[in-house]
């Protein structure tokens, strides 16, 4: 009898994870390790309904999700393996809870006719996560994780640029937009206030200006993002320092939540030691 890569990866998940327990034997290395923070076996998914319909590829893409914040690899977004896993993901749910986020909203004539789209939030067993990531023969990324400071010159199609500062009601969405996608890969972000951009030397017309190291536990990334006709959207050029190095890159023609991603998934590679950019 045949058995699937993903079906082969469950049954391993499970050895490693009741074998210990049957025999009365330490559990597997990675679960010797200090707890990790719950969030990092945490996700949310957008999808329609709240019935098994989509609940599978919900369950499919929170995995995803839990395995690359877990490793610090963007790449396995796009493994193979990690989507074999992702068709068996219920396997290793915890609990989930659907919420919808227009509840408070009045409905409209055709609501009933349509299915609703809610906000499905899963958390996996902290021990089958983990056992998962290591049937991909990944290492979880154990070390500490910076908090990203994004010092970014903004020029929109409004004659006047601005500086993505905590404050500016400019940027409220955009601020929003990195904090969520930061948020999908484990990682926190600190916005400098208007104060600390002054004291600096950073401002609108002399950017970009030298600034100070930044402070422990931050990995500051500096670029611009620019609204291009000819581009067809967002243009983000983001530059980044690790030991030593500096690092450059880019992406074009996106919505500027797409450029966040880009600046975001850069600077987790670059922290974690898992690629560069």
């Amino acid at each position: 009898m045949a058995f699937s890569s993903a079906t082969m990866g469950l049954a391993r998940i499970a050895a490693l994870t009741l074998v210990a327990s049957t025999l009365g034997l330490p559990p597997p290395a990675h679960a010797q390790a200090p707890p990790r923070n719950p969030a990092l076996y945490q996700a949310t998914a957008i999808v329609t309904g709240t019935d098994m319909r989509q609940r599978p590829l919900g369950f499919g893409l929170c995995l995803t999700e839990v395995l690359v914040k877990l490793s610090g690899r963007p790449q396995l977004r796009d493994n193979p393996a990690v989507a074999a896993l992702a068709s068996h993901a219920d396997a290793l749910v915890e609990t989930f809870a659907y919420v919808d986020p227009r509840a408070a909203l009045l409905h409209h004539d055709d609501q009933g006719t349509y299915d609703r789209s809610y906000e499905l939030t899963v958390h996996f067993d902290p021990a089958k996560a983990d056992a998962a990531l290591a049937t991909l023969g990944v290492a979880p990324w154990t070390g500490p994780r910076p908090v990203l400071t994004p010092v970014i010159l903004v020029r929109n199609r409004d004659p006047d640029p601005f500086l993505l500062s905590a404050e500016t009601p400019r940027g409220a969405e955009m601020r929003a937009a990195l904090v969520r996608v930061a948020s999908e890969y484990g990682v926190g972000v600190h916005f400098p206030t208007e104060a600390e951009l002054a004291a600096g030397g950073v401002d609108v017309i002399g950017y970009p200006a030298p600034l100070d190291p930044p402070g422990p536990g931050q990995m500051r990334i500096r670029g611009t993002l620019s609204f291009s006709l000819k581009a067809m959207g967002w243009v983000g050029t983001w530059r980044a320092r690790r030991d030593g190095t500096e690092h450059e890159w880019r992406i074009s023609g996106v919505g500027y939540d797409a450029a966040f991603a880009d600046l975001v998934r850069g600077g987790v590679e670059l922290a974690a030691g898992t690629g560069n950019p």
